[in-house]
């Protein structure tokens, strides 16, 4: 029920439920705060959004009082709120300089100055002196891992980064010890984080108190150009914000996307720049004589021109990596099916998922946002916490504050919430889909079930069984008539960035073409690798191997001809996210070298092949794009894809469910792709988490 406030003497009317302090932000307001957080539970600790309520004997902290807690006037009037008094504005300055008695004071060396709360806040709400003349308190540095750097003087104890630890990030390792003037944030025993976002907690500190460790000392906020992107390192396509100084990307920052990953991205997405710019492909390389050796431009699309040209359309196969644009993949596959080659994936070795029962048969279809009406959800072959860190921090808010259940076929891992563990092989799938496990029966009693299943899952020898299985579930729970009625109940995990666009695009084998797995097997003469660095290069069997790409990784390490194409961050193309949502990335840095766009090197590479690709630019490639596949034009957005894919996909026969395992989607959870394999933040975040888990298992 909505209620009336006169705040500064402005009437306003509210829902129920909401604080003080963002009442009086509606009211356009500006309350200064230091420990809350919007996407936090509130602490009260700072004091700082004090505010004067009509009737009570002294100021109030804002974010700790709801409407809900006014007690009603005398005479039936709004209650008023003041946020400009002279009381306010005192207790404010109080409060302030209560905050910087022990503060160091040290803006000018601080990797905080010019974007530190305390600073401008100091600045709108203190006063130029102090009262305080005692010593001042120091604190002693903690160790939190190699991603956060502290100087805990600073600390005003706000303990937003504990909050965050322990509600979103799940890992209760970040709290205090002591009490009043000694009380100091910490871990235990001073171990370094292991959660996959801990590093949120620098964007968190309001005071500098935690910094970045890996751009320590390196660069000032105003020295940067920024650049609103997406991230390309999982399937979720986050908003990102790249900060470049000259030509180097320095350092990525979240954008808050409420649809997608409100404002927190993985400690990966955030951290691995270093790796843009080690080990990169500079220049065209030619194998001559065993060995690569650096040519032009020229000479390399003739070589490239000359293999494909003389080479039958049946001897010829490409593979689209993880880290590919819908551009380059389409460009690609206009150029390869001009020539009649019917060998295309988009899919890691073994996949099966297919575009051909539809799309919502490879689409997390109920949309990130609806985890957050979820009340029963059936994990099979994936770990969120892993797959897509920012998606599992959804799952857990909203396990957190309701009494969602959480069912998992799967490794018997750490997911960041109470789950019950059904199975973890195939058999357990096809016994969970054809019985009455009590499970299911929750499932089928849910208004808002969801069935995630990972895009991996369909690697296995039995991976198309495993599919139909799930799929047969959903339909299940639908047939139950209990789920809403435009919920949907089917949602596929997927680990890359470029799989969804790959399949929206038909980047899939043709009428008798061969798999990712056939091509790597041999019987090919020619095998193009648009950012293709899978691990089972290393045996691949192949004659004249042609590598579209950036980093020095396997891709490279096995091919005949390099070709040095341009980042995500270099270059704008479109990333369709596992939802189906289309996005552009946008130019923060230009490639390195003799680095081009990929799809201006597949441009040149069709001319000199004498079939010239009909486009000039990249928005006469987005045109033909977008005639191929309209849905990719709405950007941002996402069409709904036909749920009938999911009665086909249940009925779809494959292998006999076996009694395997399911294997994690990738080994370690910071060499998933060639810039982060080329990262030593990366590398050295991989030697703590195993000797952490060393540590574990000794224990």
């Amino acid at each position: 029920m909505p209620r009336k406030l006169l705040i500064d003497d402005e009437e306003i009317e509210v829902e129920d439920g909401i604080t003080l302090l963002q009442a009086c932000e509606l009211a356009g307001r500006e309350i200064p705060r230091f420990c809350y957080h919007e996407r936090l539970s509130i602490a009260g600790n700072c004091r700082m959004c004090l505010v004067q309520v009509d009737g009570m004997p002294k100021p109030v902290a804002s974010c700790a009082m709801g409407v809900n807690d006014l007690r009603p006037t005398r005479d039936g009037t709004p209650n008023r709120i003041d946020t400009r008094t002279p009381l306010v504005k005192k207790a404010r300055e109080g409060v302030m300089e209560f905050l910087l008695i022990n503060h160091p004071l040290d803006c000018p060396i601080c990797d905080q100055g010019g974007e530190c709360d305390l600073q401008d806040q100091a600045m709108a709400y203190g006063v130029g002196g102090s009262r305080y003349a005692e010593n001042k308190r120091a604190v002693d540095e903690k160790y939190l891992g190699p991603l956060i750097k502290t100087h805990m003087t600073r600390c005003i104890q706000c303990t937003r980064c504990v909050r965050f630890m322990t509600e979103v990030a799940g890992v209760e390792e970040l709290g205090a010890i002591g009490r009043g003037e000694d009380m100091e944030i910490t871990t235990y025993l001073e171990q370094g984080m292991m959660s996959e976002l801990s590093a949120n907690v620098v964007d968190l500190c309001p005071v500098g108190a935690l910094t970045n460790r890996p751009w320590a000392h390196n660069m000032r906020p105003w020295e940067l150009r920024k650049t609103e992107t997406i991230d390309a390192m999982d399937a979720m396509g986050a908003a990102i914000r790249v900060d470049c100084r000259g030509a180097q990307v320095m350092r990525m920052l979240p954008r808050t996307n409420d649809d997608v990953n409100e404002e927190w991205i993985s400690d990966k997405t955030r951290h691995v720049a270093d790796g843009l710019r080690t080990q990169r492909l500079d220049r065209p390389y030619l194998r001559r004589d065993g060995r690569l050796e650096p040519v032009g431009w020229d000479e390399a699309l003739a070589a490239a021109a000359e293999q494909l040209s003389a080479t039958a359309p049946d001897r010829i196969g490409a593979i689209a990596g993880d880290l590919a644009g819908c551009e380059e993949m389409f460009a690609l596959k206009e150029l390869l099916s001009g020539l009649g080659v019917a060998s295309l994936d988009c899919r890691t070795p073994g996949e099966t998922i297919s575009p051909d029962h539809g799309r919502a048969g490879y689409l997390f279809n109920a949309t990130f946002s609806a985890i957050d009406d979820a009340n029963a959800i059936l994990l099979v072959g994936c770990n969120p916490k892993t797959d897509a860190a920012v998606l599992n921090a959804r799952i857990r808010r909203r396990w957190r504050g309701s009494d969602l259940e959480v069912g998992v076929i799967g490794p018997h891992d750490e997911y960041g919430y109470e789950v019950d563990f059904i199975g973890n092989d195939g058999k357990a799938v096809a016994k969970f889909a054809d019985s009455g496990h009590p499970f299911l029966e929750k499932l089928k009693a849910a208004k808002t079930p969801l069935v995630i299943v990972g895009s991996n899952v369909s690697a296995r020898a039995d991976g198309t069984a495993a599919l139909a299985a799930a799929a047969r579930v959903a339909r299940a729970i639908e047939a139950a008539g209990n789920a809403d009625d435009d919920w949907r109940v089917f949602n596929v995990l997927h680990t890359a960035a470029a799989r969804t666009g790959g399949l929206d695009l038909g980047f899939v084998p043709g009428s008798d073409g061969k798999d990712t797995a056939t091509m790597l097997r041999g019987s090919l003469d020619v095998l193009f690798l648009l950012s293709f660095d899978d691990r089972a290069l290393a045996n691949a069997d192949a004659g004249f191997v042609i590598y579209l790409g950036t980093h020095g990784d396997a891709g490279a390490h096995r091919a005949d001809l390099i070709l040095p194409g341009a980042a995500y961050t270099e270059k704008s193309v479109t990333y369709v996210n596992m939802e189906g949502r289309p996005q552009t990335t946008a130019v923060a840095a230009f490639p390195p070298g003799e680095g081009r766009e990929d799809w201006a090197i597949l441009r040149a590479l069709s001319e000199r092949m004498g079939q010239t690709l009909p486009f000039n630019n990249l928005q006469e490639l987005r045109a033909r794009m977008y005639a191929a596949a309209p849905h990719l034009a709405a950007i941002g957005s996402i069409e709904p894809a036909d749920m009938g894919a999911i009665s086909r996909l249940a009925q779809s026969s494959g292998a006999a469910l076996a009694a395997d395992l399911f294997a994690p989607a990738f080994p370690d959870f910071y060499f998933t792709n060639p810039i982060a394999r080329a990262s030593a933040v990366m590398a050295e975040l991989s030697a703590l988490r195993r000797t952490g888990a060393a540590r574990a298992a000794a224990e």
